[in-house]
This record gives structure tokens, C-alpha cells and sequence, in this order.
């Protein structure tokens, strides 16, 4: 293990050893690994005790019931107990917070997986309660982003809960369970290829995973200049941790036609809301100048139709009409469209966008003094600047020769969901000071259920980083088994299960992908249970391998 700084509260820590809680923590929970091993009759002795590692890949929802589903059979099979890092990525980081909300979850794992599912099957967070935690991080945050956004449109839509706890609430509340660690990437790390972009979260400390730079997890978001806390910002709270993890889509368009819909199915319900606040207000007999609500509002929808409409390749001029209507109506005449109006070019994507940005500019400009128009505003700026997970980036300005200098020049820096470079957290537990012998990675991707193993062979290689060769059968590309084992000289071990297989699901595989594709409503009751026995049989089923593959992991145990 490589050293480190010593690390004051509020200071950065630059090195490759673990934090000394983690350090702690993994000491102890190798103990209760030994005595777990011995409850499935495996033979151990305490120096030989192996440091395996359960990974959940992304998918939203469907990798947060079928990492569930997964779990919920492992402690079933006596083998939960033996796992010491639980990692994910995105829906999978979704479980990893209903779980860790309750202390020791493993140990009452039936209570907290019906508490769990009750949750999702039951009612939606409220209009009025998401809007008021939209409000509140808007007017409460330093940054706002489009992943505050996220958190309160898709995520609670998901996971059915605002969770306002913090990850370091959880410090000294799980010493029954897997060590977690969240997993995410550094935007610009990922675009211009010039650092590292693995980034994670625990309950103790968030930072970049190979380079070895990290801050209390409870400082994160707090700005920083050369190495020292200098203004303190609150710690993010578990919604957007899970908003900032599970935020991908590769096409830009596409998910910007999903924000707009979300939006404009939250715009439907504001006037209500703000109608009910102004008439409150006016029984307490307050002088209000209520504005035209349901006319301010409308205009918004307008102009989310016309964006729609403009990334669907269709003609908007008539919510063009409509808006430049109401526009001189509630300003009377005071503020006018600067662009005038013009068929545009659609096939032209670069010059449309260009116009509907200066548009949308102009156009909040002229209701700028009405009710809530600064919050929409800072939402439509945030997307056409496409602005994601921006924090102050805690390693501003400082001077360490260990860091890459890419990482020390800018102020900000943005945080975005790691299935847009590998949709698993291998990077998180191959931390050579993490020592992993057994990689358990359960891939709950929508499509190419090898990308994920493929990719991280991959990148190891380039990064000299330890880790078998993946060579994968052509026939199982498109029919692949439930079970699948990589092994190297001097390498973890690596166990790849794909969700949906031949031995689960027959010869149904593409049935069960289209019926619970990535983005999609909440599940039903029916579609949960479907799930979690799917995914749980990939358990069940290769227990015997599961045990078999430990035994060696043992052996070859330094």
C-alpha cells in the first residue's frame, strides 16, 4: 500500500491507502467473513480470508430490482455475509440507498426488501412535495444543475421517496454489511481524456478512485483552494447522489426530450399548486400582486412544446404564434420577440439549436419579474448550456506532482453517471490497495451483456491495471448463460451474470428485455416480483459455482 498525507477535517488527502475508517471497517468485516465461510462449510484461516466484491451494473429501475432480487437469494444461500465491498453503478447505487437507510440491513434483509417493495409499488411522491424540494435546491444550493433536475422529476418518479439523508449519516451504522461505495465520473475527465475519471462515494470519504484524491465525503460540493476548505456548502443529500450516479443517456437529444416531457408534465401541476398559495395567501388577507399564473404558465408550456417540436424534426411556428401572443398580452407590449418570425431550417440542427437558445434567452428576459420564472429560467439555461453534477472541484489550485494538472486548473468541475464510459464500478474496486481477489459482477444492462466485462478488460490493459482476459463465445453474444468465469495470472477473479439468460429465461431473453427496458414507468407489484425471482435465479441456480469459485479465490489468497 502506497502512503498518504496525514488528513485534517476540511483538508484534501492525496495518496493510494485506504481511510483509516475503511481501514477499520475492512478489518472487522473480515472477521465476520471467516465466520460466515464456516457457516457454508468452507475451510479458512483467518490470513487467507478473501476480499470479494459484489457489483451492480446500471439500468434504472430494473437493475435496482434485480440487484435486490440478487441480494435477497445471496443471504438466502448464506453467501451475502462473505462479501466485503458492494459497488454500483446508477439503478444500482438506487438499491445500495433504500438499503443502506436502515442499520445492519443484511441482518433483517426480509423486512427491509418487503419495506422496499411496498415502497415502489405504492404512490408516487406528491406534485406539491417535488416541487418544493425543486425549489428548495434552487433557491438553497450554491450550483444548480440539471441533475437537481433529475433527482426531482426521474429519480423520485423511480424510487418513489425524496431521501434527504447524507451518506456520511451512515458512518458506524453498518457494521453487519458490505462496505458501499458509490460510483460515478468526472465529465471532463471523460471528454478530454487527460486524468482520471473514475470517481466514488462512501460513507467516509468521495474522491478520484485511481489518482488517489479524496475529501470527507460530508465536504464534497465545499469549496476548496490549494488543498483547504474555504467555504463551507452543505452536503448533498441521498436523492441527488443518486440523481448524480443514475443520470445517463448517451444521445443528448433523446434525453432532452425526456427532461421536456417531465417538465411539462410537472407545468401541468404548478398553477394548481401556486393558485393554492396565492388564495392561502389572500385569506391571511396579505396584499399580493398575483400575477396571471395559468397564463405565465402557459407560455412555458408553449415553449416546451416548441423545443419538442424542434427536437423532433417538426415545424413550431405555431407555438411560436401562441407565445409571442401571450408574451405582449402579460408584458402589455413592453417587451417584444427580438427574432422575428421565420420558417426555420430544421434539417440545419446546429443553427436551430442556436435560435432556440437565443430564443428561450429573450423570451424569459421579458417575464423575468413574474412568479417563478428565475427557477424555469436557471432549468432552461442548465439545459442549453447541458450542464450536469456541477460541484466546486475540491483540488483547485492546488500544487501536488501526484495529481494530473488537468485536474487543478478549473474551479468546477461536473459529476456525471459512469454508465456513459463503463456501466459497471470495476474501477472502484480495483484500487490495488483495496487487494480484491473475487469480482462478482452482476450486469444488469439493457443490451450486450458482455459490454460491460469487455470494456473493463479493456481499459485495465491500457491502464496496466490487473485483470483476466474476457474472451466471450460468439454463440452466447445474443444467447448467453448465466454464468461466466475469467481468470488471470496474478489477477482478481472475475464472475460475470448476466440478468436476463438462456437457463432464466429460456428462449424468452428479448421478451424480458422489451418488457422492462431502461426507461419506462415505475414497475407494477407484478413486474417486481417477476424480477426479483429472475434475477434471484441467477443465484439460486449457481450456488455450487458461486462456492466452488470462493474456495479458489481462497487458495490463491496471498
Amino acid at each position: 500500500m502506497g502512503g498518504s498525507k496525514p488528513q485534517e477535517s476540511g483538508s484534501v488527502r492525496i495518496g493510494h491507502s485506504l481511510n483509516k475508517n475503511e481501514e477499520e471497517f475492512v478489518a472487522r468485516r473480515r472477521k465476520d467473513v471467516l465466520q460466515s465461510l464456516k457457516k457454508v462449510k468452507i475451510r479458512c484461516s483467518e490470513n487467507k480470508v478473501p476480499n470479494i466484491a459484489l457489483l451492480g451494473s446500471g439500468g434504472a429501475e430494473r437493475a435496482m430490482v434485480g440487484l435486490l432480487g440478487s441480494l435477497d437469494q445471496l443471504q438466502k444461500a448464506g453467501l451475502l455475509d462473505c462479501v466485503l465491498y458492494l459497488s454500483g453503478v446508477s439503478g444500482s447505487t438506487w438499491c445500495m440507498a433504500s438499503l443502506y437507510q436502515e442499520s445492519d440491513w443484511s441482518t433483517k434483509l426480509e423486512t427491509v426488501k418487503d419495506k422496499i417493495i411496498q415502497r415502489l409499488s405504492g404512490p408516487a411522491v406528491s406534485w406539491g412535495d417535488a416541487i418544493a424540494k425543486l425549489k428548495k435546491y434552487y433557491y438553497e444550493k450554491d450550483i444548480f444543475s440539471l441533475t437537481d433536475v433529475w433527482a426531482v422529476m426521474f429519480v423520485t418518479a423511480a424510487v418513489k421517496e425524496i431521501d434527504e439523508h447524507t451518506l456520511s449519516d451512515q458512518r458506524g451504522r453498518h457494521n453487519k454489511d458490505p462496505f458501499p461505495i458509490y460510483t460515478a465520473i468526472d465529465k471532463q475527465c471523460k471528454q478530454n481524456k487527460d486524468a482520471d475519471p473514475w470517481f466514488e462515494f462512501t460513507p467516509y470519504e468521495a474522491g478520484y478512485s485511481l489518482t488517489g484524491a479524496f475529501v470527507e465525503t460530508s465536504n464534497f460540493g465545499s469549496k476548496f483552494e490549494n488543498g483547504r476548505k474555504i467555504e463551507d456548502h452543505p452536503e448533498i443529500d441521498m436523492l441527488y447522489l443518486q440523481a448524480l450516479c443514475g443520470s445517463a443517456l448517451a444521445n443528448e437529444d433523446e434525453e432532452k426530450k425526456l427532461l421536456l416531457e417531465k417538465i411539462k408534465e410537472f407545468l401541468k401541476h404548478v398553477p394548481l399548486i401556486e393558485m393554492e398559495m396565492v388564495e392561502e395567501m389572500e385569506k391571511e388577507n396579505r396584499n399580493t400582486n398575483s400575477p396571471p399564473i395559468d397564463e405565465c404558465h402557459q407560455v412555458l408550456m408553449d415553449l416546451v412544446d416548441m423545443n419538442l417540436s424542434v427536437l423532433n424534426g417538426k415545424d413550431p411556428s405555431v407555438h411560436d404564434k401562441s407565445i409571442r401572443t401571450k408574451l405582449n398580452e402579460l408584458t402589455e407590449g413592453k417587451h417584444q420577440l427580438s427574432f422575428q418570425k421565420k420558417k426555420l431550417n430544421l434539417t440545419d440542427k446546429e443553427a436551430v439549436k442556436q435560435y432556440m437558445k437565443q430564443y428561450t434567452v429573450d423570451l424569459f428576459n421579458g417575464l423575468s419579474h413574474f412568479l417563478s420564472f428565475d427557477l424555469w429560467a436557471s432549468i432552461f439555461d442548465s439545459m442549453k448550456q447541458w450542464i450536469w453534477g456541477r460541484k466546486y472541484n475540491f483540488l483547485h489550485n492546488m500544487k501536488d506532482k501526484a495529481v494530473p494538472a488537468a485536474l487543478l486548473k478549473s474551479e468546477m468541475r461536473d459529476y456525471i453517471d459512469a454508465g456513459l464510459l463503463i456501466n459497471s464500478p470495476y474501477f472502484s474496486v480495483l484500487r490495488e490497495e483495496r487487494d480484491i481477489d473475487l469480482i462478482i459482477s452482476l450486469d444488469f444492462s439493457e443490451t450486450e451483456p458482455f459490454k460491460t466485462v469487455k470494456k473493463a478488460a479493456e481499459t485495465s490493459k491500457k491502464l496496466k491495471i490487473p485483470f483476466p482476459e474476457v474472451n466471450i463465445p460468439e454463440e452466447d453474444v445474443k444467447k448467453p448463460k448465466d454464468f461466466y468465469v475469467f481468470k488471470g495470472q496474478n489477477t482478481p477473479t472475475v464472475i460475470h451474470i448476466p440478468l436476463f439468460n438462456v437457463v432464466n429465461c429460456g428462449d424468452d431473453i428479448e421478451k424480458w428485455r422489451k418488457k422492462y427496458h431502461t426507461f419506462q414507468g415505475p414497475y407494477s407489484a407484478e413486474m417486481i416480483t417477476d424480477l426479483m425471482e429472475v434475477a434471484g435465479k441467477n443465484i439460486t441456480n449457481n450456488k455450487d459455482n458461486l462456492l466452488e469459485q470462493i474456495c479458489l479465490a481462497i487458495k490463491m489468497h496471498k
